[in-house]
């Protein structure tokens, strides 16, 4: 019976990591990459626009 109690986490973990990555996979694409895709566009554009808005201290 000690062996089922050594292997029980390690199993569970298993589980859970491979539930993770298929649903990191699912996840990839379709309709979520377009607003994923969008985020992002939006988040580069705020900080390239607060960039060029402040004065460089180096120049």
């Amino acid at each position: 019976m000690d062996y089922v109690s050594a292997l029980l986490p390690p199993v569970v973990m298993a589980v859970f990591f491979i539930g993770l990555i298929r649903v990191i996979v699912k996840t990839q694409g379709g309709a979520n990459k377009a607003k994923e895709d969008a985020a992002v566009d939006a988040a580069l554009a705020r900080v390239e626009g607060s960039r060029q808005a402040s004065p460089n201290p180096e120049a």
